[in-house]
């Protein structure tokens, strides 16, 4: 049996059978007293395949607003994800001079000052492969290693610039790497697009046909990214929202046949909360948020720190967010005030998203849902 014990206010506080869940290898790497719930991502997103929820998976690209985050879903009991895509932080540290060494340490400090509860996983987020050459598959490969030796949980391979079977012959040679030590697997199909281009919607034939070919070789990925109309960034003002809510369904509806558990949606930042709500009806299951972080660290920054990054950007004729490993050292050093202030700001938002996400008391339902299982 699982056995909760509660908060004061009310919320589950994160039951030591659950924890046991805690892969071997990152009860090695945290430590015999570390009481962290880091969970691979199979045995999180598997027993919550059928729950109309979504999980909320943050790209920190600035990690001032890592302990905000955990303080919202510590309080609404929610399963949570942090995330870093491979031109975020990458083996050079990408463009947030965060290594996949330094992103796992960064969480997993805040994690233990905070006294974080609750089950999350640790996810590379576009391991993205451009094209078949060895030397592209040969750097994706060494990033898989070095995110799994750092103690990622779970992973994604984004193949989705190559013709569909290109995209699976690529995913099935990198997803070894993953399936082999049980974590979780997403792979994408459609790119996605940035705001103001247009979109290229993933279609239900190419779904069966690249699910089709994968579980032919043997991989069976756990969630899907697809193009349904969404952008990554900030939108452009006037630009319109469409995300295709009846493809979306259709697609979902051929992935569970082939056993994926759900679909993941990208370019969250900027739709409405009364959309985002009804993504789980459609079969959205992880939800990705990576430029509203940023935002709101942006806006907790000290000013002149802010006009230095603005002056940079404009000069080097850059998105601002190439700022961030220039000016890493003076980020990381910003007074406690302005911690605190992306702390608030950042607790706020992921409370009016995990609620949104509809996934208020997740960890509880997890811990219910494995116990079911006999997983627990």
């Amino acid at each position: 049996m699982i056995y909760i014990e509660f908060h004061a206010n009310g919320t589950p506080i994160m039951n030591k059978a659950l924890r046991e869940m805690v892969p071997p290898r990152i009860r090695r790497k945290l430590g015999k007293k570390s009481q962290l719930c880091l969970l691979n991502g199979r045995d999180v997103f598997a027993p919550l395949r059928s729950e109309m929820q979504i999980v909320m998976a943050c790209n920190t690209r600035i990690k001032q607003v890592i302990p905000g985050i955990m303080q919202a879903a510590e309080e609404l009991d929610a399963v949570v994800a942090f995330e870093l895509t491979r031109s975020e932080g990458g083996l050079d540290g990408g463009y947030t001079g965060q290594t996949p060494e330094i992103f796992f340490d960064a969480v997993i400090d805040y994690a233990e000052r905070a006294k974080f509860s609750k089950p999350f996983i640790i996810h590379g987020d576009h391991i993205t492969v451009k094209d078949t050459s060895p030397g592209e598959l040969a750097e994706a490969e060494k990033l898989l290693s070095a995110q799994i030796k750092a103690g990622f949980t779970s992973f994604a391979i984004d193949a989705s610039f190559n013709p569909l079977q290109d995209n699976i012959k690529i995913v099935n040679r990198l997803a070894r790497h993953a399936l082999a030590e049980g974590l979780g697997l997403e792979v994408e199909l459609g790119e996605i697009k940035p705001v103001g281009s247009d979109s290229n919607l993933t279609s239900v034939a190419e779904t069966e046909e690249f699910l089709q070919g994968l579980a032919a070789c043997g991989v069976n990925p756990l969630l899907l990214a697809i193009n349904n109309g969404s952008k990554s960034g900030n939108y452009i003002d006037g630009e319109k929202i469409n995300i295709d809510l009846v493809r979306t369904e259709e697609i979902y509806r051929v992935s569970r046949s082939f056993g994926v558990a759900g679909l993941v949606q990208h370019g969250i930042t900027g739709t409405p909360l009364h959309i985002v709500g009804k993504l789980a009806d459609f079969g959205i299951r992880k939800g990705n948020i990576g430029t509203l972080w940023q935002n709101i660290a942006h806006a907790g920054l000290p000013l002149d720190l802010m006009e230095e990054m603005r002056r940079w950007a404009r000069e080097n004729k850059r998105d601002i967010k190439y700022a961030t490993k220039v000016f890493k050292a003076e980020i990381d050093a910003i007074p406690a005030e302005n911690a605190r202030m992306i702390h608030e700001m950042a607790y706020r938002e992921a409370r009016e998203f995990i609620t949104a996400f509809r996934a208020k008391g997740s960890a509880g339902r997890l811990a219910g849902l494995l116990e079911g299982a006999g997983c627990a």
